[in-house]
């Protein structure tokens, strides 16, 4: 037997039972888990939306959130019975002992208080530490986390790192007291790649040198590959199957596991050339932009054509967003032009007229926050349906059921429906019901599979693909993920620091030779190989050296 087995583990679950409210009624979504962890060891909880991953980890901090309860079964964290344990203990526990790492920093940090600050309260509050001996841990965190001059970067706010940056922060906010446990909720997720191998560096590194025990939460199953020790596959509440990480990976038993390894199977078909002489459907014609003083766009210029996928792609701050703000008119150009079917238009989307708005819509990236949650969704598609085709009373109705059925959701069923009853994949399909309401030619589709699972962003993608061939409409799709590159676009433009540094139909791009910040994305796409991670930072650093 191995040392571990023969231990004691650090957190033992058996036969956990969680219940949902809905109405009046509770209904079972954990249906009796059984899990153990020692200290040291990585366990990577993996399934699709729905499979009680994040309901898991939280109660393994004995927390649940609102509208769910505990309803069975075991939780000992090191002796303490978290299911029957007081408020006053359990809140002891969090922050201290066990910790809790969101998926999204940006949203999880005080935006009007210092990193340092906030890492500082919770070592504080619980005893463990002064603040002066607290601010000094964390320099010296942050320093073993790479975080870019660590002596200073604690006095920033939030809103001054990047994303991948306070995503380390958060990290370390977390390891702050030592904890014996930290839950790790999908914390790379909405990260470029390269940050992303950054990020995982950082977190390995952590839990070894401090012998963490620790949860890890995703829906990338090349990410859990590097992370975990062992893994355990979920599916609507219950356990599918749990192996030792290369073995799940080497020969899988239950059929949805192996649907999980499969899936990203899908690809777009090939499209016909462009015509010559054939006019885009959005021209940016060496546009220079700049937020106040600071540049953030140099003569950044492109096509995209009638029918046709542009994937943007490049790593936090390379300027992808900010050249949809400039398409969409948010962010007037200081230099260059937008064109729209040969026409130029205003740079403000003050100065522009109802159709020239109507002719670009967006799709985000998190439907949770897109969507109104007060508003039906037959309101919600409504709204622009009403809004830029001016239909009312049964015209207006007709055309919202029409575009439920266009995204494949069944009228009757989800008309009348309020964004908290639906699924983040359905919540996505509204999304892209409400961009199509105004009848576009050109959809901006920004990062809007990065927060779904694999399956569930498979199916997006898949509709995309079949919306597009319905409407013969130009897309251009924001993404950090290097596989929905290959599964869904045309041509491929890659950004860094504003500029355009490699452009060109997909297939080119993504043969050899690169430009060497293209060469620099394409390696940091994880494998399925546990031991991938190790050999490109192998490979990184003999390079460097």
């Amino acid at each position: 037997m191995t040392e571990t087995a023969t231990k004691k583990p650090l957190l033992t679950i058996r036969d956990l039972r969680i219940e949902g409210q809905s109405g009046d009624h509770w209904n079972e979504i954990v249906h009796g888990i059984d899990l153990d962890l020692h200290h040291g060891e990585v366990l990577g909880l993996i399934g699709e939306s729905g499979a009680g991953k994040s309901t898991i980890g939280l109660a393994a901090m004995g927390f649940t959130r609102d509208g769910c309860r505990i309803s069975g079964g075991s939780i000992d964290f090191d002796g303490i019975d978290l299911v029957n344990a007081s408020q006053k203990v359990r809140r002891g526990l969090r922050g201290h002992r066990i910790a809790y790492v969101a998926q999204s920093a940006a949203a999880s940090f005080n935006p009007a208080h210092k990193l340092i600050d906030q890492y500082a309260e919770s070592p504080v509050v619980h005893g463990v530490m002064g603040r002066t001996e607290a601010q000094e841990d964390a320099i010296a965190l942050y320093r073993r986390l790479q975080l870019p001059n660590p002596d200073e970067i604690g006095f920033r706010y939030p809103h001054q790192v990047s994303g991948g940056q306070l995503q380390r922060a958060m990290t370390a906010m977390a390891m702050a007291s030592k904890p014996d446990l930290i839950i790790f909720d999908e914390p790379t997720t909405a990260l470029d790649v390269t940050t992303q191998i950054e990020v995982l560096d950082a977190i390995r590194n952590v839990v070894r040198e401090f012998n963490t025990a620790a949860i890890y939460i995703t829906h990338d199953l090349a990410v859990v590959a590097q992370m975990a020790d062992r893994v355990k596959v979920l599916l609507k509440g219950d356990e599918v199957e749990e192996a030792e990480t290369r073995t799940m990976l080497d020969s899988p038993r239950k059929d949805y596991t192996k649907s999980l390894w499969a899936v990203r199977s899908f690809h777009a078909e090939p499209k016909p050339a462009i015509e010559a002489g054939a006019t885009p459907v959005v021209s940016v014609r060496n546009v220079t932009a700049a937020y106040g003083s600071v540049p953030v766009l140099h003569t950044v210029s492109f096509d995209i054509h009638k029918g046709r996928t542009v994937a943007v792609v490049g790593e936090s701050g390379s300027g992808k967003s900010t050249t949809a703000r400039v398409i969409t008119g948010l962010l007037p150009p200081s230099e260059g032009e937008i064109a729209f079917n040969g026409n130029v238009m205003p740079g403000s989307y003050k100065k522009r007229s109802k159709d020239q708005l109507r002719q670009a819509q967006m799709i985000y990236q998190m439907a949770d926050t897109a969507l109104n949650p007060k508003q039906r969704i037959g309101d919600i598609i409504g709204r622009p349906v009403q809004f830029y085709l001016g239909l009312k009373g049964k015209a207006l109705k007709e055309r919202v059921r029409a575009l439920l059925d266009e995204i494949e959701l069944e009228p009757d069923l989800y008309i009348d429906r309020l964004p908290s009853e639906l699924s983040g994949g359905q919540k996505q399909r509204i999304g892209i019901a409400r961009a199509l309401a105004a009848e576009p030619e050109f959809i901006i589709c920004d990062e809007v599979t990065s927060a779904l699972d694999q399956l569930v962003a498979e199916g997006i993608l898949k509709l995309l693909t079949k919306v597009q061939k319905d409407f013969n409409l130009a897309y251009m799709f924001i993404t950090h993920d290097l596989a929905t590159v290959r599964a869904i676009a045309d041509e491929v433009i890659v950004m860094q620091h504003g500029k355009v540094v490699e452009a060109g139909p997909k297939d080119e791009m993504f043969t050899p030779p690169h430009h060497p910040y293209t060469d620099l994305l394409l390696s940091s796409i994880p494998e399925m190989d546990p031991d991938w991670l190790d050999g490109l930072l192998a490979q990184r650093q003999q390079a460097e050296g």
